[in-house]
């Protein structure tokens, strides 16, 4: 082997380790059956500031290897037991975290051999007699290869424990929103409630964990009853607190807090006209709330002294109304959402309500719900499937058209929050 009388303070391994910020100098395993080739490895590894181990076999070699982190293996490729490449193979099946430079020692040269050491893991190659500026030069290499290596585990270990802690702070906000869910549930508690002469059946199907739809009824008294249903834009937690906040203005247990009333001259509270309401909450949503968000809205009052129902459509899906004698008719006439336009203007609509009818109001989860062809189940399949249902009423009738969707969609797994509400006027 070539001497070489470079200082031990130059060597790589000290200079890469000072680089990786590991203590103590690189870990060299020198395998050979020859002792005498083992001790010249070994005096220049020593000599350039490398901690070395030293065995006469494979078997032995790799028992090491199993104890021990080895940085880079040097190892005769042919020796009596385990070969040298037998060796690097199963040394390769090790469960290590870092990684180990082998480097076979070899008098072959054939490009099938060197393909089969490379097949088996090995990293690099030497030609007995090793001369000491190749050894050299092989060691750097690998010391190259051991710092970036070392480096990416360093990187993973960061990214590992971004990960574990972005994963708990996911844990914290799901659990947050489960109850955000059980908390907007609650909004519709009641899923059918019965005014005697009329009931409502709501449905509420979030597409996450919350959602910003919102469908309701209150008594306005004996002979009228409120209707609505809203979408607010969005998804998630901010629409979810809007709807939350809207589910306040329009509760039937405190007329005084409800926007669809208004003191009279008597001191008690009048019902203001379906376009009024609308007009209120445009106002509201501008003037005071003044969000980024917007919803759309069908609010509608059923009177049923004067068989009447007087509605508003504020960008929402048209209200439909299914007959006693199965026919759907469609109402209104589109309209603008709420939250964009100051002093937007709304129209209402009136139309006869008979026993026996039913009044529809979904959101646009229903109608712009996505098919497989590639088109939506629109308004036209809404009306299908609600033909298609009409001997149903309430909850049932509800559950239908979601199945019908759910059907036609390929999946019960939404894009957008599916809502409804359907009231049901008595025969009687």
């Amino acid at each position: 082997m070539d001497s070489d009388e470079d200082d031990v303070s130059a060597s790589p391994s000290l200079v890469e380790t000072t680089q990786t910020g590991q203590p103590g100098p690189r870990h060299v395993l020198v395998v050979d059956d020859s002792r005498a080739q083992r001790h010249m490895l070994s005096m220049q590894l020593r000599r350039w500031g490398y901690q070395v181990t030293e065995c006469e076999s494979g078997e032995a070699g790799l028992d090491v290897c199993a104890r021990v982190d080895v940085d880079i293996i040097i190892s005769d490729w042919m020796m009596p037991g385990l070969s040298g490449l037998d060796f690097c193979r199963r040394f390769r099946d090790l469960a290590r975290e870092n990684y180990g430079y082998f480097v076979l020692l070899t008098s072959k040269s054939e490009t099938a051999e060197i393909a089969d050491g490379l097949e088996a893991g090995a990293d690099d190659f030497l030609t007995k007699p090793v001369a000491s500026n190749e050894l050299r030069a092989r060691l750097r290499a690998g010391e190259r290869m051991l710092a970036m290596q070392a480096e990416l585990l360093a990187k993973n270990r960061v990214i590992a424990s971004t990960l574990s802690e972005l994963q708990k702070l996911y844990d914290s906000l799901d659990r947050d929103l489960i109850e955000a869910r059980k908390l907007q549930q609650t909004l519709i508690r009641d899923r059918v409630r019965d005014y005697g002469w009329s009931r409502a059946s709501l449905l509420l199907r979030n597409s996450g964990r919350v959602g910003g739809d919102l469908v309701g009824s209150f008594r306005v008294d004996e002979d009228r009853v409120a209707v609505y249903s809203i979408d607010v834009s969005g998804h998630g937690v901010a629409s979810a607190m809007m709807t939350a906040r809207l589910a306040g203005f329009l509760t039937g247990s405190s007329p005084e807090q409800n926007l669809a009333f208004q003191k009279g001259p008597s001191g008690g509270h009048v019902l203001l006209p379906p376009e009024a309401v609308a007009e209120r909450f445009n106002r509201l949503m501008l003037d005071e709330i003044q969000a980024e968000q917007y919803f759309t809205m069908a609010f509608a009052v059923v009177d049923r002294v004067v068989g009447q129902v007087s509605l508003v459509q504020a960008g929402h899906p048209h209200p439909l109304i299914l007959r006693r004698d199965g026919s759907v008719e469609r109402l209104g006439a589109g309209g603008l959402p709420i939250g964009l336009i100051p002093e937007a203007r709304y129209d209402r609509l009136d139309t006869r309500l008979a026993p026996g009818d039913r009044l529809l109001l979904v959101s646009d989860g229903f109608t712009e719900c996505p098919l497989p062809d590639g088109q939506d189940f629109g308004e036209d399949g809404l009306i299908d499937s609600l033909r298609r249902s009409a001997h149903l009423s309430g909850a049932d009738l509800l559950e239908s058209l979601v199945w019908d969707l759910t059907h036609r969609s390929g999946g019960d797994i939404f894009p957008d929050d599916v809502s409804g509400i359907i009231l049901d006027l008595s025969e009687q």
